[in-house]
């Protein structure tokens, strides 16, 4: 994008599914295995201003972790994480939602063109657990 002096605003909303079911592993490399490919900004960058997830089944706690890729996949580096907590899905009680409390609104997380977010779990669900990003490219 063109430097200017007038404010850019995003101008497109988006959103975005993904559901992870293995476990991921290697966090320590920048290869994990395991991550789902969540979202992509588009050409000239984008804000994420929200990140939640929920099981699709009962599930015991689970680290939910966030990855940033600049190079389509190949290299994965941890940028977020939060604890789901253990719950029994049940027809009479609702399923919680756990939200990537560093990402919001007010503390939008920036991307550059091109910029991919990767998800997944370290405990496997074979169920899986849905991932919901909500942005907006510029």
């Amino acid at each position: 994008m063109a430097k200017t002096s007038t404010a850019p605003f995003a101008q497109t909303p988006k959103t975005a599914t993904a559901v992870a079911t293995a476990a991921v592993s290697g966090l320590a490399t920048d290869a994990p295995t395991g991550t789902v490919l969540l979202a992509t900004a588009g050409a000239e960058g984008a804000i994420v201003t929200r990140l939640s997830a929920m099981p699709r089944a009962t599930a015991t706690a689970s680290s939910l972790v966030l990855f940033l890729s600049k190079d389509g996949g190949t290299t994965k580096r941890l940028i977020d994480s939060e604890l789901m907590a253990a719950h029994t899905v049940a027809a009479t009680t609702a399923i919680p939602e756990t939200a990537f409390a560093n990402i919001s609104d007010s503390s939008p997380l920036r991307l550059e063109a091109g910029d991919s977010l990767y998800v997944g779990s370290q405990v496997a669900l074979a169920s899986g657990i849905v991932f919901k990003a909500e942005w907006m490219d510029y």
